[in-house]
């Protein structure tokens, strides 16, 4: 289908084609052609014809180069020109009924085929079609004693030029037909595979972030465990699981909370960190997490290199919207320039990690000096397109330990170095060691290959019948029933003449019947249809005197091939070879019958059968061509560009899905996860259980979006209040009203107030959801609240902007906590007064 101007597959592939064909059948008739002239002129004006046909075959030599490689239009055009002028003008120099004959079928078959080759460029190729008319009036002029001219052939060469160029735009308006439908059927699978791919990675990720840091967080939460020696090592692991997920990189963190979080070793090794820290640092996941990972290096380095236990650690943010972190120690300091090459962990830890999220890090010492370093991250406008930009290092534990994330993306290998430095496990997918693959909406079948094929061959074989049709029945209305006209009295009888011509009317009256109600011509029709076109010629031949075969009044030699090419067209070409061949036979045969003609006319009858049934052949190979290599070609070349479409389309909506899942989730559960897995966070500390109870509500809510239920609201407020019994939380749930719809935005909305509430209740809590006709009401009252509640649950709403039609109020009274989120339904533009 034509897009803003540009060529669908399949009528590119058609305008390539009939381009190489013209070409092709024009070069090779005018060296034919000229070749037999040179045999058969007089020896005197040879050197008179070399020198008019010589270059004529030379410009088709160079239009066949240039089939490979392009030349200026303009010099194609005057070639092309200068060829149908040089064939017309050779016609005084060859002279006779033979060169005459030649040149006529030179100069003819050429102006068909500039239909062909300048198919895209109309006014050129009827500019060319000028330029033959133009030849050969000049040639009947110079070769006749009179100077008269014949214009017969002139009218027979114009009908032919219009013929070609209405069968070019029938086959052209069925190809674009088939890109337009092709198109059309192609969206709804892309729409198809692309919902598919969308579900299937959502319950791929989801599936990931269940088993590993929504399992951790509740386990935490719950404070089962006595030994929380395995704690660490599997909050790192999950955190190197969600930063593989596509998406967490756009996600947000507060750098001031991670900050806090940065490990400052035990016993000996412990520095001491005075921080001061002008919070919160709310930036994307992946600077953020890259700084954190930084600084956690560089308090390494002070523990084992600096020589002192105390540093300083102080954070700001710049104008700009920019971050600055700085940490420096009084200790011995060290040559910056003198640290080896194989040392890793400035280079990579420090200044690596920053290169690859854009940000910039430095470090300046001397020798007795100290050492600061500073990290600086500016958001240049392009948060959204952080995944574009590069990896997002995941958060390891070993001192010098090189992180690397290539691929974030759904489908694509990702190769995580880490946990321990030189260990190298590869991610494929959202989780370590888990191999995900896209649905293959991308991936055409073969089945879906071969209907694509199908259809466009069936629609190039329509457009092949039509143009056939056209050509018969112009052809047998125009030249031929002028022709039969004319000659009644060299017919002997008359009679059959008129029957075979009435013959072929009825011929294309049935094909034309079967074509014209959308059906392919029945086997018994076309071997009806096939057996008379054969008795037509042979009628034809036979009635008609061998002086006057393929001459003025032979009307029927060549229509006939016309109509055999529209009742073979959906075959191989070798059928309508053999036909062809068949009416040659019996046309040779009614002229021997009479005796053997003389070498002239012998000569004449071959360049009339070359100029009627070569050209014949060729329109038909070119259709088999077509419907045999140029539909698969274009099928194959729209299944590899709807591949790419439809890989953009899913990446794309992938990428804008876990955007906006992940977007909450990240800032607040890596910091959870970061302090869990180094440490600074206990698991015996009630407010950590209290956070982790929190989030892992939300996750539970996340999870529950994807079910397929009558009431969604409700189905994900069950969650979280599943997430609060297990924690020992005795929960009570009223509805009220007739559930209506609420689009998933407002749902996280509505509910993560009622999340916060239960997460952070240790007793008692009843939530309560009111539907009204313009309004729905989501509120919960928990008993025995932690303190800070209302802070928990004010986090998520600083990530994101909230609806306008959204309003959310909590109250606190002693331990009792009540949050209660409502949504107004916008009025509807229809009914809204003026």
């Amino acid at each position: 289908m034509r897009r803003g101007g540009h060529e669908g597959n399949s009528e590119r592939l058609v305008n390539r084609t009939v381009e190489r064909y013209g070409v092709w059948l024009r070069s090779t008739v005018v060296l034919l052609c000229g070749a037999l002239g040179l045999v058969w002129a007089d020896a005197a004006d040879v050197p008179l014809a070399s020198a008019l046909l010589a270059p004529a075959v030379l410009a088709c030599g160079v239009r066949l180069w240039a089939l490979r490689r392009p030349l200026p239009l303009a010099l194609l055009w005057t070639l092309d020109a200068a060829v149908a002028l040089l064939m017309g003008l050779s016609q005084p120099v060859l002279d006779g009924e033979g060169g005459n004959a030649m040149v006529e079928v030179a100069v003819g078959i050429s102006v068909i085929a500039f239909q062909f080759e300048w198919a895209t460029r109309p006014v050129a190729g009827a500019a060319l079609a000028g330029a033959g008319v133009v030849a050969c009036v000049l040639g009947d002029v110079f070769s006749s004693s009179e100077h008269d001219l014949d214009v017969v052939p002139l009218v027979r060469m114009l009908i032919q030029v219009g013929l070609s160029r209405a069968g070019y735009l029938i086959v052209r308006a069925r190809a674009r037909a088939a890109d337009r439908s092709a198109a059309v059927r192609a969206a709804l699978r892309r729409e198809a595979d692309v919902a598919a791919a969308r579900r299937a990675t959502e319950r791929e990720y989801l599936a990931t972030l269940h088993d590993t840091a929504s399992a951790t967080l509740l386990m935490v939460s719950q404070g089962d465990s006595r030994d929380w020696s395995w704690l660490p090592p599997r909050a790192r692991q999950d955190l190197e699981a969600l930063s593989a997920m596509p998406g967490f990189e756009t996600g947000s963190v507060d750098l001031a909370a991670l900050l806090g979080c940065v490990p400052e070793g035990e016993g000996q090794a412990r520095v001491r960190l005075t921080t001061h820290i002008e919070g919160p640092l709310t930036m994307p996941s992946g600077p953020g997490l890259a700084i954190f990972n930084g600084v956690r290096e560089a308090v390494t380095n002070v523990s084992r290199h600096a020589g002192v236990r105390e540093a300083e650690l102080r954070a700001w943010r710049e104008e700009g919207n920019g971050v600055v972190v700085e940490l420096s120690d009084a200790g011995r300091g060290f040559d910056p320039d003198s640290v080896p090459v194989r040392r890793r962990g400035i280079s990579g830890s420090i200044i690596g990690r920053m290169r690859a999220v854009e940000g910039t890090a430095s470090i300046t010492s001397r020798p007795g000096a100290g050492t600061r370093v500073r990290w600086r991250w500016h958001d240049r406008g392009r948060v959204a397109q952080a995944h574009d930009r590069g990896g997002v290092p995941p958060a390891g534990d070993g001192a010098g330990q090189a992180t690397e994330v290539r691929g974030p993306a759904a489908g694509q290998a990702t190769e995580v170095r880490g946990p321990a430095a030189g260990q190298v496990t590869e991610v494929l997918g959202p989780a370590a060691g888990q191999a995900t693959e896209v649905p293959g909406p991308a991936a055409r079948t073969r089945a879906e290959h071969t209907a694509a094929v199908r259809f466009i061959r069936g629609q190039l074989l329509i457009g092949a019948q039509l143009v056939a049709l056209l050509i018969c029945l112009v052809w047998q209305f125009t030249i031929s029933l002028r022709r039969l006209v004319a000659h009644q009295d060299v017919y002997h009888p008359a009679w059959p003449q008129t029957a075979a011509f009435v013959c072929l009317v009825a011929v294309a009256a049935a094909g034309g019947a079967s074509l014209l109600r959308g059906r392919r011509i029945p086997p018994g029709v076309r071997g009806w249809c096939l057996g008379s076109v054969l008795a037509v010629s042979a009628v034809s031949a036979y009635t008609l005197p061998p002086h006057h075969a393929t001459g003025p009044a032979d009307w029927a030699f060549g229509v006939v091939g016309w109509h055999a090419l529209f009742l073979l067209a959906d075959l191989r070409v070798r059928w309508y070879a053999a036909f062809l061949g068949a009416h040659i036979g019996i046309n040779a045969a009614a002229v021997v019958g009479h005796g053997a003609p003389a070498a002239a006319e012998a000569a004449v009858l071959g360049i009339a059968t070359v100029g009627s049934c070569g050209l014949q052949f060729a329109i038909g190979a070119l259709m088999t061509h077509l419907l045999r290599d140029t539909a698969p070609a274009a099928g194959s070349a729209a299944a590899r560009e709807e591949e790419l479409r439809t890989r953009e389309r899913i990446h794309e909506h992938l990428q804008s899905d876990h955007k906006e899942r992940y977007r909450a989730l990240t800032a607040t559960t890596v910091p959870l996860l970061v302090g869990l897995g180094h440490g600074v966070l206990s698991p015996h500390d009630e407010e950590v259980r209290l956070r982790c109870g929190v989030e892992g509500a939300r996750m539970r809510r996340l999870f529950a979006e994807g079910d397929a239920v009558a009431d969604p609201l409700l189905n994900e407020l069950r969650a979280c209040v599943e997430v609060a019994e297990h924690q020992g939380v005795t929960v009570s749930l009223a509805v009220r009203g007739q559930p209506g719809e609420v689009p998933v935005e407002i749902r996280r909305e509505l509910i993560d107030p009622v999340a916060v509430t239960l997460g952070r209740t240790r007793s008692a809590a009843r939530v309560t959801v009111v539907w009204t006709p313009g309004a729905v009401r989501v509120s919960a009252v928990g008993v025995d609240c932690a303190d800070d509640c209302t802070e928990a649950a004010a986090v998520p709403s600083q990530r994101r902007a909230a609806d306008p039609h959204v309003s959310v109020v909590r109250t606190r009274r002693g331990e009792s906590m009540w949050a209660e989120a409502s949504w107004s339904r916008p009025a509807s533009p229809e009914v809204a007064l003026p």
